[in-house]
């Protein structure tokens, strides 16, 4: 049971030493990054089903008892999380059969990709709070790679912009670390939320539950440091940009829902009332950037953004059902925005280009990307029955329920303006004709298979959530009565050493 813990972290390491080994090979390294991805997805779904069964899953590395040790531990909210990582990874080594040249091949492609999702796994899984930073160090190095990978002038400037303000983040978590053991004396998460308990100082506590926000909500591009996303995810090849899409800013989303329920919940009025306002300005400020663009991948960069704020306002409502809307809103959306930026990587085949004003006529040529792209939209906007509604509909009941109804109205406000910016896109590329004068590199007249099949199987996953939810429902609603027990973590942990 406890190997299904290491497992999502050990074998993407290992399929990535083995991309290195056949590094000339891109048969090899192809054949690896589909095969280690799947073997990755099914061994996190093993892990959930271990952790639907016995609560929590837990391994002390090296037979170390907590807290003395290293942990991995799983609860449903991590198990959901290395899932929901299983499959867009897999989804992301389909297409790029496709949409990933030699030439990024041969520059370490894969590698990385098994890398960064590996740094992914271990943020999610790992019980030691300096260990996810050195899983965040290891996804930023990741990361930072892939977005350079071609060496053009606007990856730079945008890889530029996304490392700078992530070291920035780092340095402060760093420090927010050590202020944390001078205050306790351990690393151990589930030990530091036992000690906090007792700590009488609870405004030294409230600093540096500050900290932990800024440091997580520079890497969840929470308002207002959010600025590096839109200015760097529409740069690096598509399918790197939809696998940071999918992963990525959820690694700072899934940290603040870490730490806000188990370690720092002590001055809740205070703490979660800051995470709410968080959540309505950055709801407003990714939907009004969208709004305000017409190029393909920076209107969804910017929605990444705005819906980052729905995902931080279940945390900071802070009741069961706002809890449970959080983590059912991370589902849906993973899925959701990674598969819109595969879709505009076939446009873009089709087309050559991601301006809206230069493409038109999609339509007409191919009706099934038209519906395939209005899957994934309509259910980014909320609208019934795709798996965006109920999100959307658990969230603002939520709200409603808490009488917070100025966050409820920015929410609906927000989701109008969604919608807006997806017919606009709709309307743009797919719906109008082709603009005259206008020279577009019809690259083929159909995109290869290996790009069609992903978006096929994550466009149904989409329409199965909305119309299957009730088992999605009950594994968010799991997680959210685990964080709202913490002891349920900090005994699983900690167990007969805890004092």
């Amino acid at each position: 049971m406890m190997m299904s813990v290491a497992l999502p972290v050990v074998l993407p390491l290992l399929f990535g030493a083995l991309s290195v080994m056949f590094w000339r090979s891109h048969f090899a390294q192809r054949s690896l990054g589909v095969l280690g991805t799947g073997a990755m997805l099914a061994v996190s779904v093993w892990l959930l089903a271990d952790t639907w069964e016995h609560g929590h899953v837990v391994m002390e590395m090296g037979s170390w008892p907590a807290p003395f040790g290293i942990v991995l531990v799983s609860d449903m909210l991590a198990a959901i999380m290395v899932v929901l990582t299983g499959i867009i990874g897999f989804a992301t080594a389909l297409y790029s059969l496709s949409g990933i040249g030699k030439m990024s091949e041969k520059f370490g492609y894969y590698p990385l990709l098994h890398l960064l999702l590996a740094g992914v796994n271990g943020a999610f899984l790992t019980g030691d709070i300096f260990n996810l930073y050195v899983w965040f160090e290891v996804m930023l190095v990741a990361s930072f790679a892939l977005l350079i990978l071609g060496g053009e002038r606007a990856q730079m400037e945008g890889a530029i912009k996304y490392v700078t303000l992530n070291l920035l983040s780092s340095m402060i978590f760093l420090t927010a670390i050590g202020l944390t053991y001078g205050l306790t004396g351990t690393l151990n998460m589930a030990d530091i939320a036992d000690k906090l308990a007792t700590v009488e100082d609870t405004g030294l506590i409230t600093v540096i539950a500050m900290l932990y926000l800024v440091a997580f909500g520079v890497k969840a591009a929470a308002f207002p440091f959010f600025f590096w996303l839109p200015a760097s995810y529409h740069t690096p090849k598509v399918a790197v940009s939809a696998l940071f899409a999918g992963l990525l800013t959820k690694v700072g989303v899934y940290a603040l829902f870490r730490v806000f329920t188990l370690i720092f919940n002590q001055d809740v009025d205070y703490t979660h009332e800051i995470l709410l306002w968080v959540a309505a300005a950055t709801m407003l400020t990714g939907v009004l950037g969208a709004a305000a663009h017409y190029e393909f991948r920076r209107i969804l960069s910017f929605h990444i953004i705005s819906q980052i704020g729905y995902m931080i306002m279940g945390l900071a409502l802070f009741t069961p059902l706002a809890l449970v809307g959080g983590v059912f809103y991370i589902m849906h959306h993973i899925i959701v925005k990674a598969n819109l930026f595969l879709i505009s990587g076939i446009t873009f085949v089709m087309k050559g280009t991601h301006e809206l004003k230069q493409m038109g006529g999609i339509y007409r040529t191919n009706p099934m990307l038209g519906v395939l792209f209005l899957i994934p939209a309509l259910s980014l906007a909320g609208l019934p029955p795709l798996s965006g509604f109920f999100a959307k509909f658990i969230i603002i009941r939520a709200g409603i329920e808490a009488e917070a109804y100025w966050v409820v109205a920015v929410a609906l406000v927000v989701g109008l303006l969604t919608l807006y910016s997806m017919i606009k896109i709709w309307a743009e590329v797919f719906w109008k004709a082709q603009p005259e004068g206008v020279e577009t590199d019809d690259v083929t007249s159909g995109p290869m298979i290996w790009m069609w099949l992903p978006v096929i199987m994550l466009a149904l996953m989409t329409v199965a959530i909305g119309l299957y939810g009730e088992p999605i429902y009950q594994m968010a609603l799991m997680s959210a009565e685990q964080l709202l027990d913490p002891s349920q973590y900090i005994e699983a942990v900690l167990g007969e050493s805890r004092p």
